[in-house]
């Protein structure tokens, strides 16, 4: 995979710090803001990348590069990555991965034409703990109440309070803790319960953008409150998957899945941890590696066939903001 970066926030930089982890991964270029010259030669020197672009359609052209990492801020996700799939790239592009469901089809059917791989990047879903909640659902089954829990008291939030505003509160760039953090809650849910019957979003709104808000799906015979606040702040978050007959707890953010508890009735607790790397977003790319080297069109369809249903949902809550 010879991978062209267009981005240089910080999820760029933490991507970076875990690339050589990466099989048959190649740092081909980076292409960033003129204004953010001096940080793409910055990490072109400290990670070895062969080239910086401020021009993100010279990156584009660049015939090396076969896959384009999207990570700018939210409302640029569309108009980049369809620029890189009309170049024949794959893509790669961050969460939350679109506006619409409208956009995320148009993407795919330019993907498909040109006969490469479109993806999201969501860390949760890939990673070991992941697998095993979804495999022992049915031993605490049926289940009737989930709890999801991402609490991240934001970096940025006393500069919003001062009235800076950065991308990641601003309504204009797609901003807010929904987008940002609650995404990670409703992939989540979505993969290990599928879409929801009705969608309800009470967002915490300050300055016209949500810092916090919980958000409640409601299936057959489930409710499931979604919790994502960058506002406020806590130690020890822990999740909750309620049974008739067990639990499943989550400990830290969902969009981590650092251990999972295994609670039966009459049965001893259990402590799991099957991520298998030290970085959250390790699993992710090296499964979008083998896709893209092994052209693995089944597993990139139901990878965005499950970014469909998650955007779905999200555009909901999105219109009760």
């Amino acid at each position: 995979m010879k991978l062209g970066i267009i981005g240089s926030g910080m999820i760029v930089h933490d991507f970076l710090k875990i690339a050589d982890q990466i099989p048959n991964l190649e740092l081909t270029a980076i292409s960033t803001t003129k204004r953010s010259e001096k940080i793409g030669k910055d990490l072109q020197a400290e990670y070895g990348i062969k080239q910086t672009y401020t021009d993100n359609n010279e990156l584009l052209n660049n015939q090396e590069v076969n896959t384009v990492y999207v990570a700018v801020p939210n409302n640029l996700h569309y108009r980049v990555a369809k620029a890189a799939l009309e170049h024949e790239k794959n893509v790669i592009c961050e969460k939350p991965f679109v506006a619409t469901p409208k956009e995320a089809i148009e993407l795919k059917k330019i993907g498909d034409a040109h006969n490469v791989v479109l993806v999201e990047a969501i860390t949760n879903i890939y990673l070991g703990n992941f697998n095993y909640l979804k495999k022992h659902l049915a031993k605490i089954a049926p289940v009737h109440n989930i709890e999801l829990n991402y609490t991240q008291y934001s970096s940025r939030y006393d500069d919003f309070l001062k009235g800076v505003i950065q991308p990641v509160f601003d309504p204009a760039k797609d901003g807010g803790a929904l987008m940002d953090l609650s995404i990670y809650n409703i992939h989540l849910a979505v993969g290990l319960f599928g879409k929801p019957e009705d969608v309800h979003y009470f967002p915490v709104m300050q300055k016209g953008i949500d810092t916090s808000g919980n958000l409640i799906l409601t299936y057959p015979k489930l409710q499931a409150s979604l919790l994502a606040a960058k506002d406020s702040y806590v130690t020890d978050q822990w999740s909750y998957i309620e049974g008739e007959n067990g639990s499943l707890k989550i400990k830290g953010s969902t969009g981590q899945l650092k251990e999972v508890e295994l609670d039966l009735k009459g049965r001893k607790l259990e402590k799991i941890n099957l991520n298998k790397y030290s970085h959250r977003m390790v699993a992710e790319f090296v499964e979008f590696s083998r896709m893209i080297e092994e052209n693995d069109r089944q597993a990139a369809d139901e990878a965005f066939n499950h970014s469909l249903a998650v955007l779905e949902v999200l555009t909901k809550a999105k219109k009760q903001r």
